[in-house]
């Protein structure tokens, strides 16, 4: 498999994912303001919505979106344990923290501060609403050593990604 990706964007949750299951990958590093690959490549030939994570499968068709990326990586090693079987409600929660990180912080929050278009107004509340929804988070993590559980799954992944960038930004 190979997962194309750019540093601090949100692959890094399966690139993390795909380490923590012991899947190896080609990685393919694309700078995302140009949509070209490392070698120079188009990379909106690869995926017309010119976002990462893109994750070339075996087959070659290629699966993009980080949650169903990190899904796809969770469920070719199941005995990692980084996604619990169908039907627990762990799996629930995991999902759960998945579309939170994804909704919530990833696109209502980074999104805006990032975007070179985004009004000033918007940056500046976005900055708002990220200081809540990492309270929130914190709230939900005193105590824990992983978001569900007692182990680490994909959320944690996704969490990990969206707490450096976090961190990143101040």
């Amino acid at each position: 498999m190979e997962l194309y990706f750019s540093p601090f964007a949100c692959s890094l949750a399966s690139h993390i994912t795909a380490h923590e299951a012991g899947i190896l990958l080609e990685l393919t590093a694309v700078t995302l303001s140009t949509k070209r690959t490392a070698s120079g490549a188009d990379f909106l030939a690869v995926s017309p919505k010119g976002q990462v994570p893109a994750l070339r499968l075996d087959d070659g068709s290629i699966l993009t979106e980080n949650p169903a990326v990190l899904q796809y990586l969770a469920d070719a090693a199941p005995a990692s344990g980084l996604l619990p079987a169908v039907g627990t409600p762990e799996r629930y929660r995991v999902l759960e923290w998945l579309n939170y990180v994804g909704t919530e912080i990833h696109k209502a929050c980074f999104f805006p501060m990032f975007a070179p278009d985004a009004p000033v107004e918007a940056k500046a509340w976005a900055r708002e609403q990220l200081d809540k929804k990492l309270a929130h988070v914190a709230s939900q993590l005193e105590g824990r050593s992983f978001a569900v559980s007692d182990r680490y799954t994909i959320a944690d992944s996704y969490l990990t990604w969206a707490l450096t960038l976090a961190q990143k930004v101040g």
